[in-house]
């Protein structure tokens, strides 16, 4: 029974923080478009919150797997 009652806090948990690292990132992405003039200023800024969500979603996967 605590392994189950265990299981549903860690769900509940990595919804929760999984929803505000979400929201977190929209907001963060928003501010920067307004701070980012032209085409390769963007594909440079989306390149990089691209690879950096390359490396740190997994991170964050294996932090909220244990």
């Amino acid at each position: 029974m605590a392994a189950f009652v265990a299981e549903l806090l860690f769900d509940l948990v990595g919804s929760l923080v999984g929803n505000w690292l979400k929201q977190a990132a929209v907001a963060v992405c928003a501010w920067l478009d307004t701070k980012s003039h032209g085409r390769a200023a963007r594909l440079v800024v989306g390149g990089l919150l691209g690879l950096a969500a390359y490396f740190l979603i997994p991170v964050f996967a294996g932090l909220l797997g244990f």
